[in-house]
């Protein structure tokens, strides 16, 4: 429903704009130049939809190895002490867990389609324990902070995004997103225990932050030890070879098991394509709209506002170009992606811009998409502080954006 009332937004703000101009100003090429962006607009929404299909297919079908070759049932029992404390009204070695794990672990990998039914699963598992059925109990909002928070270890769309858009290096915003999102999901964790009341001064928990904490703060020292060029050199390499090594290591797991890869993978990929033809007329609709909007002159009036804001206290303004995704990002995957997209067409994938757009759109996630389909499944009205911890969460996410980016690009 909100994408709907800011996709007419797009329109009815780009007609009254573009109207003014040209009884006012004169201005007789903005209504042709805003039927043109329709046309080339929609021409590169399905141009990066059946880009995605090979990828999607790629992906799926390595994490169907994955499952059926028990690397998630490992990751499972080695994440089960941490799980317990996060999720203390779950009983110890409910079902539940694996879903949870699965979701999570689909989520890192960017297979966002992928993630969602593993997430509704895991939802009606959790409201089978939920004694007041209308309500979000503690669990859910935990589980949804982690996805709303968007924890990312492989942002395979958006490398492919880039790669679609003619970025030299597309893997280059691989380190920045693990950075950004990790923030992210530090702090909807944090947040979301304080309103729960979760002690995570405990051994486990301490252990656990405390190293993922001393690791990223290792990976920040030693980037900033290099120059530019070294630091990208070294970003791409790393996550090519661990890309490398999640395949290998899935294929490796599944002939151990003496599961026929092969056949496993086949199952796997199937999605793709289904995946890929699905997000056809999302991204048209969404591409189309941003496009008028942009043709009408709306979206220089909105940026340059928020520049002129920003200027004002005297901070570097460069990042406001790419504040569209950030913006967009809680409220629709889908349009935060167009806004990706519009942002490296626009100033370059290469661009600086046009990075910070790709780490936002990978540091979080679509908070309100994902509590109206989640929420929306189990018949749960009643979201407690569901909303605020995500919403912060995205905050954090954006602010560790900004700055990891200016440390990487700029």
């Amino acid at each position: 429903m909100v994408l709907n009332y800011i996709w007419v937004a797009f329109f009815l703000v780009a007609f009254v704009i573009a109207a003014v101009k040209l009884v006012f100003l004169g201005d007789y090429d903005v209504f042709p130049a805003m039927m043109d962006s329709t046309f080339s607009s929609s021409k590169t929404a399905f141009e990066i939809s059946l880009g995605l299909t090979g990828v999607l297919s790629l992906w799926l079908g390595v994490m169907k190895v994955g499952e059926k070759g028990g690397v998630v049932n490992v990751l499972a029992r080695l994440l089960s002490p941490v799980f317990t404390k996060l999720f203390p009204d779950i009983p110890k070695g409910h079902p539940v867990t694996g879903s949870i794990f699965m979701n999570i672990a689909a989520n890192m990998l960017g297979l966002d389609n992928a993630a969602t039914p593993l997430g509704l699963k895991a939802m009606e598992q959790m409201q089978e324990l939920n004694t007041r059925k209308d309500t979000a109990s503690n669990p859910m909002i935990m589980f949804l902070v982690l996805n709303t928070s968007g924890l990312t270890l492989i942002p395979v769309s958006i490398m492919v995004y880039r790669a679609q858009m003619g970025a030299a290096q597309p893997t280059d915003i691989f380190i920045p997103i693990l950075l950004a999102t990790f923030f992210s999901t530090l702090a909807g964790i944090t947040i979301t225990s304080l309103f729960q009341r979760i002690n995570l001064l405990n051994r486990t928990i301490l252990l656990t932050l405390g190293g993922a904490c001393a690791v990223v703060a290792a990976i920040i020292w030693g980037f900033s030890q290099m120059d530019p060029d070294t630091m990208n050199r070294v970003s791409t390499t790393s996550a090519n070879i661990l890309l490398m090594m999640i395949i290998t290591g899935f294929i490796l797991a599944g002939v151990r098991k003496k599961v026929n890869v092969y056949d496993a993978f086949i199952e796997g990929a199937k999605d793709g394509f289904q995946t890929a033809v699905r997000i056809i007329p999302y991204l048209v609709a969404i591409l189309v709209g941003i496009g008028v909007f942009r043709a009408s002159g709306a979206m220089d009036m909105l940026i340059g506002g928020m520049r002129w804001c920003v200027e004002l206290t005297g901070v570097n303004a460069q990042w406001v170009d790419a504040m569209p995704t950030a913006l967009m990002k809680p409220l629709s995957g889908s349009g935060a992606r167009g806004m990706m997209v519009d942002a490296m067409t626009t100033y370059g994938a290469d661009s600086f811009v046009g990075r910070l757009s790709c780490v936002f759109q990978g540091s979080t996630d679509t908070t309100f998409y994902i509590l109206a389909v989640y929420f929306g499944s189990v018949g749960v009205s009643k979201t407690r502080h569901a909303v605020s911890c995500g919403l912060l969460a995205d905050l954090a996410g954006i602010i560790a954006a900004i700055a990891i980016c200016y440390l990487f690009f700029n």
